[in-house]
């Protein structure tokens, strides 16, 4: 893979989006609970990525409440984060993992029956940057099989835990069924790149606007913090896409974003959405499709 540091440029594209929109805005669901590295589902080591964690835990031993707190994820959170999109009539991109679907397939009609597009997130919530080539397209095969399953729907999207391997991206072009991947925080804007002599079509995400920096210090210690930044970023975007409209990425857990305290931060960019003219919610797949015809 050779890297691009130049991207645009000065040559930035003169693009409009639907409605002469300044921004285009992506709401994230990253569905993951149930696919978490688990001790008590037979794995050899257990999740340490959660709400808290007991700095006296080893990772051979069960931990009940990290499991917990995926669970709430699932049972309460994404359900809560459905009900507010629902309120204020937005749809979203679910980035699922093939395995957290299969464990509650009701909720995974429930994505699609209410209208939001479900992306591939691997099988597992794990690191496809320690795959083989052969490991990682069975993944990918799983994945697309789980999510057509359950959610009635195949996924033409994808976008792997933190990082791709070098194979992500030409395994997708070989699998056939994906307009895009989101595996770059390269940019603003889709990009075309070239795989194998075949276009391939990516939407970059980014990590900032996210609600795992509640998660060790990271960010946000409250939903006013965060409620801020994601207003600010908004903000930015509509000024700046007076000349050249951007899009932006904001992304979500059940078990995060699901606490009230927390939901309710994410009501009132739900609200100041809704009330701010030049701001097109859209799934990843709509901007997919939009960059494709407009754009190709």
């Amino acid at each position: 893979m050779q890297r691009d540091l130049i991207g645009y440029g000065d040559d930035y594209p003169k693009i409009r989006w639907p409605d002469d929109s300044r921004v285009a805005l992506n709401i994230v669901l990253a569905y993951e609970e149930g696919a978490e590295m688990c001790i008590g589902d037979g794995d050899p080591t257990g999740e340490r990525v959660g709400e808290f964690t007991y700095p006296s835990m080893d990772n051979q031993t069960r931990d009940l409440g990290i499991e917990s707190t995926f669970e709430y994820g699932s049972r309460v959170g994404a359900r809560r984060m459905l009900r507010l999109l629902d309120a204020y009539g937005f749809k979203c991109t679910v980035l699922a993992c093939g395995r957290a679907m299969e464990r509650n397939p009701v909720l995974a009609r429930s994505f699609t029956a209410a209208g939001h597009e479900v992306a591939g997130h691997g099988y597992r919530w794990e690191d496809h940057f320690r795959m083989g080539i052969d490991e990682e397209r069975e993944v990918i095969r799983k994945t697309v099989q789980a999510i057509q399953e359950t959610s009635g729907e195949r996924p033409v999207g994808w976008y792997c835990r933190y990082s791709p391997s070098e194979n992500t991206r030409p395994l997708l072009v070989e699998e056939g069924g994906f307009l895009y991947d989101s595996d770059s925080y390269a940019d603003e804007l889709p990009y075309w790149v070239r795989v194998n002599g075949k276009k391939h079509l990516v939407v970059p995400y980014q990590l900032d606007c996210s609600d795992a920096k509640f998660f060790r210090g990271q960010g946000w210690s409250n939903g006013g913090q965060f409620w801020e930044y994601l207003r600010d970023s908004v903000n930015l975007c509509l000024k700046e896409g007076k000349t050249e409209p951007k899009m932006l990425s904001v992304g979500f857990h059940g078990r995060i974003i699901g606490r009230p305290g927390r939901a309710s931060a994410l009501e009132r960019f739900l609200e100041f959405c809704q009330a701010t003219p030049g701001i097109w919610v859209a799934r990843r797949d709509e901007i997919a499709r939009w960059w494709y015809e407009h754009y190709p």
